[in-house]
């Protein structure tokens, strides 16, 4: 897929990140494979979620178990994941990209938010679909929505100079500032916008803390359901 994408959109499109015209092909390639990796762990958990309680009806009719734990197992299998993809990016960065700098060491502040977020939609999700079985039926368009959403084709800056009308809704999407600011700091030696980045982590533990109330609120009625 990251070869098809880099394809349409890099190679035929002429795709790029920046204005500079050092920045090569590659180099987008790289900064795609970010975006991916990030916004793969919430595409899976959003096709994943709705299904993870509906599937073990045995922990919940007939045996006394914290079922919180199982969105949290698979958001948590989902994670390991997207760190074995972001581990070969990293790879990608040092031996065929630009390599890395100091600011690499933002990383871990950049990307913490996007695990709350999948955390808190797993729980979520995970106790909607026990009501709506059909919502898993949407998972594949709002993933696709994500992905020309998140600015996994294109930098931030781009997209307000291009459409400073929508840019006032798509600035608000937490992962296009999360994968600006990863590619800012991995590729381009940089360093994240703060402002961005203490919104995603509010947005992250609003995200987290609302699937937890949900989660717990729709539980005692898991039996009855199933």
């Amino acid at each position: 897929m990251l070869g098809l994408y880099v394809f349409a959109f890099g190679v035929v499109f002429g795709g790029r990140f920046t204005e500079s015209p050092d920045e090569t092909t590659l180099d987008f390639a790289l900064g795609v494979f970010l975006g991916l990796n990030v916004l793969g762990l919430i595409q899976a958990i959003i096709g994943s979620a709705p299904t993870i309680i509906v599937s073990q009806p045995n922990f919940v009719k007939k045996v006394v178990f914290p079922l919180e734990i199982l969105p949290a197992a698979t958001m948590g299998a989902l994670a390991y994941d997207l760190l074995i993809g972001f581990g070969l990016c990293l790879l990608g960065v040092v031996t065929l990209g630009p390599g890395l700098s100091i600011s690499v060491i933002y990383t871990p502040l950049i990307i913490g938010p996007v695990f709350l977020i999948a955390l808190g939609l797993a729980w979520f999700l995970s106790a909607l679909g026990v009501f709506i079985r059909d919502i898993g039926q949407i998972g594949s368009f709002l993933g696709l929505a994500l992905l020309y959403s998140s600015g996994v084709f294109y930098s931030a800056e781009r997209a307000k100079a291009s459409a400073p009308a929508i840019w006032n809704y798509l600035q608000w999407n937490p992962f296009l500032q999360i994968i600006d600011s990863l590619r800012q700091v991995i590729l381009w030696g940089g360093h994240p916008d703060w402002f961005s980045l203490v919104y995603a982590w509010i947005f992250g533990f609003v995200i987290l803390f609302s699937g937890a109330w949900f989660f717990h609120r729709l539980r005692p009625a898991f039996a009855d359901v199933l």
